[in-house]
């Protein structure tokens, strides 16, 4: 109850400046979403050892990136009027992207370098986000993949019923999340791809939870296996 309380009060602090700063600050939100939607693109290709189409999402982040930059540089948004950090998280994004276009342009083109360059933009965005209280679905969606690479790293063959002790605790973390996404859907949730796609990851980690409590180690294992592409799929499309 004090969990729900706690969400929802969140939910109210939020609401309020989106409301009250209409213009500005939702314009600014939309162009870094905008943006962050061919970021996640080339993620998802470089991931997938798709070269030509790495280096193109990268080039259009480029120029959406850019025109961010150059609409709001110099003039910050209302909830980020106050950052000291500002201007520096955009450098430090055109530093990802300038690296991740020369790594990509190479000779080797060594997409798996590109993606851990990648890999930086997200934290670079989410932490504009963590110190100004802004928290959005693109934020929900990294939360969630931060625990779910944190839970498969883990080395489960050294406990000795299998990591199933771990894993309770571990996939109800993400059972928590993922319901923390369910309150708080994508800006295009009512897109005909958006339920499918959410809903499996959803039940990637009930498998994963059904597994646990049944006390089925096997199980836990494949359902751990389970879990990367029906993420990796929503993300892609709209985290």
């Amino acid at each position: 109850m004090k969990q729900r309380l706690f969400a929802l009060s969140i939910a109210t602090i939020l609401a309020v400046p989106f409301t009250a700063c209409a213009g500005p600050f939702s314009d600014f939100e939309h162009d870094l979403r905008d943006a962050y939607g061919q970021y996640r693109t080339a993620l998802f290709q470089s991931n997938q050892g798709n070269l030509e189409a790495t280096a193109t999402a990268i080039q259009s982040l480029s120029d959406k990136w850019l025109a961010l930059e150059t609409n709001w540089g110099q003039t910050p948004p209302p909830q980020y009027a106050a950052d000291p950090g500002y201007t520096d998280t955009l450098s430090a994004v055109r530093t990802v992207i300038t690296q991740a276009t020369e790594e990509v342009t190479s000779a080797s083109g060594d997409l798996g370098k590109v993606h851990v360059t990648l890999e930086a933009l997200r934290a670079d965005v989410g932490a504009l986000h963590d110190r100004n209280g802004i928290v959005t679905f693109s934020d929900r969606m990294n939360a969630y993949h931060a625990k779910m690479e944190q839970i498969l790293a883990l080395d489960l063959a050294t406990q000795p019923d299998g990591g199933l002790a771990i894993l309770a605790d571990e996939s109800a973390v993400l059972a928590y999340l993922t319901a923390d996404i369910a309150a708080h859907p994508a800006p295009e949730a009512a897109e005909p791809e958006y339920g499918p796609a959410f809903v499996a990851v959803q039940q990637s980690v009930e498998a994963l939870q059904s597994a646990v409590h049944a006390g089925d180690a096997a199980a836990a294992k494949a359902a751990l296996g389970g879990l990367k592409a029906p993420y990796s799929k929503l993300f892609a499309k709209f985290g």
